[in-house]
């Protein structure tokens, strides 16, 4: 595991205390692509479930994950796709 995967579950982890947390590194799909490093983690799929989306729209959701966040989108991190969910969905 890469360290910026790594902080990545650990920011998400602190943040939301998640009852499932999955964390893809796709960045050889975008090998070649913008924003693409040649040691990858530089697109990642998250996948988290957390009572702290509970009654939160789609867009609320992405948005508190993207505010966890803030410092690798802002610099390591080109693309982050996001599916939160709350507990049972």
């Amino acid at each position: 595991m890469g360290a910026i995967l790594e902080g990545i579950r650990n920011k998400l982890t602190d943040a939301f205390q998640p009852i499932r947390l999955e964390i893809e590194d796709d960045s050889a799909r975008h090998h070649g692509h913008a924003g693409a490093t040649p040691g990858g983690e530089s697109h990642f799929n998250v996948t988290i479930e957390a009572e702290a989306f509970r009654g939160a729209n789609k867009v609320m959701r992405q948005r508190l994950v993207y505010k966890a966040l803030a410092e690798e989108l802002a610099g390591p991190v080109h693309a982050l796709s996001v599916k939160a969910l709350a507990p049972g969905e």
